[in-house]
């Protein structure tokens, strides 16, 4: 703690915002510095004492992933200053990301001034828009600027707690660079500020509504559901498997967060059994149709995986907060029963409910109910074994399949209390893996550019817990923002980073093959624009250049294990990051 000032006699508007930010409970503010916010920086570091700690990145993307992944893995916000227009501008796909996978965060903007006689010639102009948040408007849940230094409080904790309702996602508030520099001359007072940040109650079930879903669920001879959100709460990770095995239902995974233990014989994600049921619950899901329909890439052709007559029924907060410019929302599928709730609320009463209709089945009811939860767990059984027989005949590939990646740092991690950032590694992770625990895993990555970010948030958010936080890492998502990795050095999390590196962004790659295929072009060009070779990067050595421990290039399969395990004993040891470049299969 400093000396400069006492905690109760705020000098500068800036000192007042940050009491407001430290009466949210604000733990870490992530940056890029700039002059903006150079009031609210000053005040954060001089006036604050550092109670809210700085967390500097080099590119507000990265910023804003830092306070996503912290986010997802921990239920409360975080804050991100982003500078002016620009620094904004910079953040948008982290803004984006953030809201589409509902991230609670608190993004502060320094702005202007508005007061266009006290701007600096051109460089505070060209840095300025007339309505700042306008450039995110469409994809955060609220955006403000507060006008004078009385409304900071209530513009503040409003977008806080906006951030937290469901479903959660950022917030933007612009904050004028005039109104924290200038002296705060009259008190403002903080004591409302706890019922002002008050988030209201969860959105509870209409109960008539919720007989009627459990009825027709119950009643159903083959019932799967398919999980969205509902894991954001750490508790409904037990209810859903409590509701699986009660009703005998099956789960499919889509691994928006983590919802259900994967080895759990009803957990069926990855087998045929959406194609056999006759009830498809969906809880919490935004997109219905990515589970349930099969792509045919090439024509972008869609099938219904669902058979003819099969009942939908849908618990979640379907159009509550629905985008009118990201489609993010996918296909509207029809619904036999609609049931709008938080599902924090509503998953333990339908427990309840369909506790009461099974305890009345019959004695053949209650045996064609055993009989699909034998079924189901057969299914399991028979999708684990072919991921097995699969892994097994790509064993000694070398570079080293996917399979083998994540079975190697299997059977290291498996000895630690783990944590899986984002990416699973093409899906490999939850086929071999034990996702036991609803803090495992907060949820997948969002596509390229996003991973590395949002995997030094989830570090951040355990770090000092003795856990270890395991990043799948791939080369092209690494590529866009490779600075990041002096974020987990500087801060000293507790990151093991494993390159899951194919020297190619391959997704595009696949594409351009599937192409070439239908339109008879050269498969030899289809790695042109592709490929990250000649040079190859040397990740090993851009790691250590940042202050990490590395090792790598590994290409050989039976070397990966020690060369995991060393980096994982200096995690363990140290609290400070490793990373493992592994040269692996494309796909």
């Amino acid at each position: 703690m400093n000396n400069f000032a006492p905690y109760d006699a705020p000098q500068w508007g800036s000192d007042v915002m940050v009491d407001v930010l430290r009466g949210l409970g604000m733990k870490y503010v992530a940056l890029n510095p700039g002059s903006s916010f150079r009031g609210l920086h000053d005040s954060l570091v001089n006036y604050g004492g550092d109670e809210i700690e700085m967390i500097e990145c080099p590119h507000e993307k990265i910023a804003v992933g830092v306070a996503h992944g912290y986010a997802k893995a921990t239920g409360e916000s975080m804050a991100v200053i982003l500078h002016d227009l620009v620094g904004l501008l910079h953040g948008t796909m982290g803004v984006y990301y953030a809201y589409i996978d509902r991230a609670p965060v608190l993004i502060l903007g320094g702005s202007g001034p508005g007061d266009h006689s006290r701007r600096r010639p051109n460089i505070d102009w060209i840095h300025s828009a007339n309505v700042q948040g306008e450039a995110v408007r469409a994809y955060t849940k609220w955006d403000h600027e507060p006008r004078s230094l009385a409304s900071v409080p209530t513009v503040l904790a409003r977008g806080h707690r906006i951030s937290l309702e469901e479903p959660r996602g950022p917030v933007y508030i612009a904050l004028d660079a005039a109104l924290q520099e200038d002296p705060a001359d009259a008190p403002v007072p903080l004591d409302d500020l706890p019922r002002l940040a008050t988030v209201p109650s969860a959105i509870g079930p209409d109960p008539k509504a919720l007989t009627t879903l459990a009825e027709r669920l119950c009643a159903a001879e083959r019932p799967v559901m398919v999980l969205g959100y509902p894991g954001r709460e750490p508790a409904s990770f037990d209810v859903l498997v409590e509701l699986a095995e009660t009703v005998g239902i099956g789960a499919h995974d889509t691994n928006a967060r983590l919802n259900f233990p994967n080895r759990h014989p009803l957990c069926v994600t990855g087998s045929d059994a959406l194609e056999s049921a006759d009830c498809v619950l969906f809880v919490d899901v935004k997109d219905m149709g990515k589970a349930t329909q099969k792509l045919e890439s090439t024509t972008r052709s869609v099938v219904s995986r669902l058979a003819p007559g099969c009942t939908v029924l849908d618990l979640g907060f379907n159009d509550v907060g629905i985008s009118s410019w990201s489609e993010d929302y996918a296909e509207c599928l029809p619904v036999d029963v609609h049931v709008t709730a938080d599902t924090t609320v509503a998953l333990p009463a339908l427990l309840e409910t369909c506790r009461g209709l099974v305890e009345n089945d019959s004695a053949q009811r209650a045996a064609d109910r055993q009989a699909w939860r034998d079924g189901l767990s057969q299914r399991h059984a028979d999708t684990w074994r072919d991921w097995t027989l699969q892994a097994e005949k790509v064993r000694d590939d070398s570079p080293v399949s996917t399979a083998r990646l994540t079975g190697e740092v299997w059977q290291v991690i498996k000895d630690y209390d783990w944590v899986l950032t984002a990416g699973t590694a093409s899906e490999w992770a939850t086929r071999t893996w034990d996702f036991d625990r609803p803090h495992r895993h907060p949820g997948k990555h969002l596509g390229t550019a996003t991973q590395i970010g949002i995997s030094l948030g989830v570090a951040l958010a355990h770090k000092g817990t003795g856990r270890l936080v395991v990043d799948l890492q791939p080369d092209g998502d690494l590529m866009f923002d490779v600075g990041a990795l002096w974020v987990a050095a500087r801060y000293e999390l507790p990151l093991l980073v494993v390159m899951f590196n194919n020297r190619a962004y391959y997704n595009d790659w696949e594409h351009q093959e599937r192409l070439a295929r239908q339109r008879g072009t050269p498969m030899d060009r289809a790695h042109i624009g592709m490929a990250i070779d000649t040079p190859a990067p040397d990740f090993a050595a851009i790691a250590r250049g940042f202050g990490w421990w590395a090792e790598g290039p590994v290409d050989d399969p039976d070397s990966v294990g020690e060369a995991v395990r060393r980096a994982a004993a200096h995690v363990s040891e140290t609290g400070t990051p490793a990373l493992v470049d592994v040269l692996c299969q494309p796909k």
